[in-house]
């Protein structure tokens, strides 16, 4: 009998995608051990897919002797009149670059990286996966090599031993010593010096609130109301489990439920347990079901079976937006008055340098990895979101503070993104092949329940942030949801990377936005459109979201009072280690 091919890519995954409803062989633990082995010499990454890529393009390379002369004629060029864009780069910004011969390393560094991009892209017949794995590997290379990183090259380090009389390089060498004691003792609060002073509950997430429920996955926070009256429609939101949910309640001058809170609307926001080895089967649609819809329930529950306005952040933004798809497709959509996605992809096509990490060599080594610990730990998973922009990341901030000796001030947000979380297996390997590399979502492959989810059921109106320097969720991809829905869309840009980006109080120097929305059913806007022709509004974009989202509200009602028998907020799973 002839099969359904479309049914049948539904349920079966690619090769190297663990089936965890049976126990594995001892073929494939064998197969699974060798793969890991490789994994934890290799970080993670896998030897395979960087060799395929060399091969790929050093092949078409050799057979492109245009491009050589292309080279050569750039090489000439830059030995003569080329200039050399140096504005923007943190790692040459000391003026004392300009002497020489330090002018003369900055420039022959610079004009080496703007030659080998040109050597890496444009060669005829390459694979742009592999072209952008090979320009990014060069790149790392360079970034080693960098003039700034080595004494006797750098002025800025000259300067300060000559001042200090060498008091830096003993400064230096402590914060070394603190960083390998931190890292060998893998505590989260210590991945950063000073990171520890501030704690969930008495520095950061001290927005006054109560557990409202909990269970086995997440617990559930309502913030106490600071306004007479509040939005009949409550927000809920829904943060990402790769990250701790205070990134969106950090200091009180910067955190994004206190805001809300003061516009006047009743706040609820997941907070996730941390998982173990125990959770390894935990599934993507697990998060969804005891997390997301039980979340929402209660959240309906306490505010009179109201609607709300759902909110989702990175990865929880994806998953809210497969859990409005299902309400739609189930009849459900009046649970929810709107959807807000900040920093969230749901297309996956574009995913910027973080798909250089995907593909199917690259996930048969991860997935082998996290298969033997049962989870992704925070720190693997650190350490490729640092490699994407290493220069900033790594580079620069060896410079400083090794070389230089001077401590990074510490604050909310690096003591956040110094406590890591896990990911549990399953999910994570759920997550990265339909999502990252299939692509279901988007493609109308993603089911829950045994059936699939359209974006395009959604009615509700959308508010969509994407930033400007997000190397995670890179604004052009979330951009795309344009392309899948029809509904009434709002769009804005704002200044800022993946977390600096919405963590944007007002006040906060140097930020700007785009806004623009398509109502529904009119026709596509390309995302070079909308840049070009939406002139940038000066300062934060919380207040416009706020505007929107009163718009989009009944009346007003009496503030929603929490009794003070239950647990205080930040609860205990945000604790978790």
């Amino acid at each position: 009998m002839k099969r359904d091919p479309i049914t049948t890519t539904y349920d079966k995954p690619p090769a190297f995608v663990a089936d965890c409803s049976r126990a594995p062989d001892s073929r494939e633990s064998l197969d699974r051990a060798a793969h890991a082995a490789l994994a934890r010499l290799s970080g993670g990454l896998s030897p395979a897919a960087l060799c395929l890529a060399v091969f790929d393009w050093a092949q078409h390379f050799a057979l492109a002797p245009g491009k050589w002369i292309e080279l050569t004629a750039q090489l000439a060029q830059d030995n003569t009149t080329a200039p050399v864009p140096v504005s923007g780069d943190p790692r040459f910004a000391a003026a004392s670059w300009n002497d020489w011969p330090y002018c003369v390393w900055r420039d022959g560094f610079l004009r080496l990286q703007q030659w080998c991009e040109s050597a890496t892209t444009g060669v005829r017949g390459v694979e742009r996966h592999h072209e952008d794995v090979v320009r990014f590997g060069l790149r790392q290379m360079l970034d080693a090599l960098s003039p700034s990183n080595f004494v006797l090259t750098n002025p800025a380090v000259i300067e300060e031993t000559l001042r200090t009389g060498g008091a830096n390089f003993v400064a230096g060498r402590q914060h070394w010593i603190e960083d390998l004691t931190a890292m060998l003792a893998r505590a989260p609060g210590k991945r950063q010096p000073g990171a520890q002073a501030f704690m969930p509950g008495c520095d950061v997430a001290i927005t006054p609130g109560k557990v409202v429920y909990r269970n086995d996955l997440c617990e559930l926070i309502q913030y106490s109301p600071s306004t007479d009256t509040v939005a009949r429609e409550p927000v809920f939101i829904v943060p990402s489990w790769i990250i701790k949910y205070y990134i969106l309640d950090l200091s009180p001058h910067d955190s994004l439920v206190r805001y809300l809170v003061s516009e006047g609307f009743t706040v609820f926001m997941i907070s996730w347990r941390n998982p173990g080895p125990e959770d390894r089967d935990l599934a993507l649609n697990d998060y969804l079901s005891r997390g997301v819809l039980d979340a929402l329930a209660e959240v309906r529950k306490r505010c009179d079976a109201t609607p709300v306005h759902a909110v989702g952040y990175c990865l929880g933004g994806t998953l809210l937006s497969i859990a409005a798809a299902m309400l739609a497709r189930d009849a459900r959509a009046d649970e929810l008055r709107s959807v807000t996605l900040l920093a969230a992809q749901t297309d996956f096509t574009e995913p910027g340098e973080l798909g250089l990490f995907i593909d199917a060599s690259e996930l048969a080594t991860l997935d082998a990895l996290m298969w033997e610990q049962g989870f992704l730990d925070g720190s693997q998973m650190a350490a490729a979101f640092q490699l994407l922009n290493a220069r900033d990341l790594i580079w620069s901030r060896l410079m400083s503070e090794y070389l230089l000796g001077r401590r990074s001030k510490p604050n909310d947000l690096m003591a956040w993104n110094a406590d890591t979380t896990r990911m549990p297996y399953r999910m994570h390997s759920e997550y990265l092949t339909q999502l990252f590399l299939r692509n279901d979502l988007a493609e109308g492959r993603y089911c829950v329940d045994g059936r699939p989810v359209a974006l395009s059921d959604i009615e509700q109106p959308m508010f969509v942030v994407g930033t400007e320097r997000d190397h995670v969720s890179p604004w052009r991809s979330v951009y795309k949801l344009h392309l899948l829905t029809h509904n009434p869309l709002t769009f804005l840009l704002t200044a800022g990377g993946h977390n600096a980006g919405i963590v944007s109080e007002p006040g906060h120097a140097g930020r700007h936005y785009r806004c623009g929305t398509r109502s529904a059913g009119a026709s596509y806007r390309s995302r070079h459109a909308f840049f070009n022709e939406t002139e940038p509004t000066e300062g934060s974009w919380w207040p416009r979201w706020s505007q929107w989202l009163h718009e989009h509200s009944d009346v007003p009602v009496p503030g929603r009072v929490l009794d003070d028998a239950l647990p205080d907020a930040p609860g205990t799973y945000v604790r978790q280690s």
